[in-house]
């Protein structure tokens, strides 16, 4: 796929993780979003819900990860593309090395606790990575999230 359409296409699956980190955002939730893309389909679709489900594994990648493999019928997920409003933490990451996502797309960094600070090789070695996808959209919505909390 020619870069200029990849552009478009990462963002409009960009956007629909910002709708599902809105939707964590009301229900108090860390506004973060996540969907699972498997040959152009959507197949699942995700957002925190660790304080719901009084659960801290229960980041929006996790929950996609387990709705996506639940649709294709199995743990491995090697033609997929995870797209999520922030970088992923390590737990994340690596659970994405795991089932082997092949593509994983970011908005915005997470410079405090993100994979690529404490566990930068943990994705499947032929997992590739974009980050700075609608990048400003994703880090003003944690930014605004947290200074609300303060």
């Amino acid at each position: 796929m020619p870069p200029e359409e990849q552009q478009k296409q990462d963002e409009r699956f960009m956007r629909t993780a910002l709708d599902e980190a809105h939707k964590a955002l009301a229900k108090g939730e860390v506004p973060i979003g996540a969907v699972i893309v498997c040959q152009g389909r959507i197949i699942a679709r995700a957002h925190n819900l660790t304080e719901t489900l009084h659960d801290v594994t229960a980041h929006a990648e996790m929950q996609a990860i387990t709705m996506a493999a639940n649709e294709l019928g199995g743990k491995y997920l090697p033609q997929c593309t995870l797209y999520v409003t922030v970088e992923p933490c390590p737990m994340c990451a690596g659970a994405l090395g795991w089932a082997q996502v092949t593509r994983i797309v970011y908005g915005c960094r997470d410079e405090k606790r993100g994979y690529l600070t404490y566990a930068p090789h943990v994705l499947h070695p032929k997992a590739n990575t974009t980050g700075g996808i609608l990048e400003e959209e994703c880090r003003q919505m944690m930014q605004d999230f947290f200074r609300s909390r303060r």
